[in-house]
């Protein structure tokens, strides 16, 4: 199984590139992982909310994979501790065949398209990020959830 961090546009910020490829490093020595970026969506000034939310609803399945299994990173998705994300990931390596994607909507949230194709809703707060904060936060809790599950010293309870 890969994991996929499918997010929408590019980040700017230095310190947080840096930040996420550390942990991306990481992550390597545990397990297949991979930020994919989705272009972000030109003239948005001329687009309701409602129809940036559907533009990035096409670019997103386009980029999915017949056998994903697509969990929406979403204010309104299930909230695990970290020991709890740590016992999902490790159920999802033995059901999930291919891939596990989870996915980093655009700043309007998601499109009715994208709500259907999903397997489930995960939250990492009740709290709003930034998208580049959500990024940074969801490699760090994967790299978290790899050292509890190989009982390294990284996480202490």
């Amino acid at each position: 199984m890969k994991i996929i961090l499918l997010v929408i546009g590019k980040t700017d910020a230095g310190y947080f590139i840096e930040a996420v490829n550390e942990y991306q490093k990481r992550l390597e020595h545990y397990i297949p992982f991979e930020m994919q970026i989705i272009p972000d969506i030109k003239n948005t000034k001329n687009l309701t909310p409602d129809q940036q939310k559907e533009k990035e609803g096409e670019l997103i399945l386009k980029n999915l994979q017949s056998g994903d299994y697509l969990v929406l990173l979403d204010d309104k998705g299930k909230e695990y501790t970290s020991v709890q994300f740590a016992s999902y990931i490790e159920k999802k390596t033995h059901t999930v065949a291919k891939r596990l994607v989870f996915l980093v909507g655009g700043p309007y949230g998601f499109s009715p398209a994208i709500y259907d194709k999903a397997n489930e809703k995960l939250t990492l707060s009740r709290m709003t990020f930034s998208h580049q904060m959500v990024r940074l936060i969801f490699v760090e809790q994967l790299y978290r959830a790899m050292t509890i599950l190989n009982n390294e010293p990284y996480h202490h309870e």
